[in-house]
């Protein structure tokens, strides 16, 4: 009988490397809500991504001329980003462990809080709105579902997965004092027969500033 032990965040992307953005990369919603933000930002912005990735989001916003620093959990993640972007900066660390001085222009959550407890996410939410610079910017994405811990094969690997339905979601992050101002529901096709259709939502929220 196949092991369905649910991978680790860092085991299933090790695993997946290039294939993941093969099978979703070039998401025009993901692309519109970067080409919203990037105007908004001072020039030569703070910019921290969370879950980098493959880098293909810093890469855009290091081509548009602000500072990133990536932090992911999968060597062959950081390992992909480091190369495709060089002049960006990369770390390998849970999310969870992060923690910092400065404050930042804008934090970039891309879908990498789906193998987070929800407990753990509404800690980070937090934690992303204590990050940021009076007048930054949380940009957050996700599948939105009342998911409280399912289990199943996504990518040709057993993951469990936790989020919540957009309303709660919204609530959570207006919690902290942050104030949604771009909100975009889409469906994407991810273009793999490994993974189904899926829906997915953006928030942009500002974090005030008192002065």
């Amino acid at each position: 009988m196949a092991d369905r032990t649910p991978k680790t965040a860092a085991q299933l992307y090790n695993a997946l490397g290039a294939a993941y953005e093969d099978a979703f990369g070039g998401q025009p919603a993901l692309c519109a809500t970067l080409e919203h933000l990037l105007p908004l930002l001072p020039r030569r912005a703070k910019i921290l991504d969370i879950g980098s990735g493959t880098g293909a989001l810093a890469l855009t916003c290091a081509d548009a001329g602000h500072d990133v620093t990536g932090y992911d959990v999968s060597e062959e993640m950081i390992k992909l980003s480091r190369s495709r972007v060089p002049t960006a900066k990369f770390e390998l660390k849970d999310m969870r462990d992060l923690d910092f001085d400065e404050a930042w222009d804008a934090v970039l959550v891309f879908f990498s809080m789906l193998q987070l407890p929800r407990v753990d996410q509404d800690a980070m939410i937090s934690r992303f709105a204590q990050w940021l610079t009076p007048g930054g910017y949380l940009v957050l994405a996700t599948v939105p579902r009342d998911n409280p811990g399912k289990v199943g094969e996504w990518m040709g690997h057993w993951v469990q997965t936790y989020s919540y339905p957009t309303p709660v979601l919204r609530q959570r992050i207006e919690s902290t004092g942050l104030r949604v101002v771009r909100e975009t529901f889409v469906e994407f096709e991810p273009a793999s027969d490994q993974a189904g259709a899926e829906p997915q939502i953006y928030f942009t929220a500002l974090k005030p500033d008192p002065s």
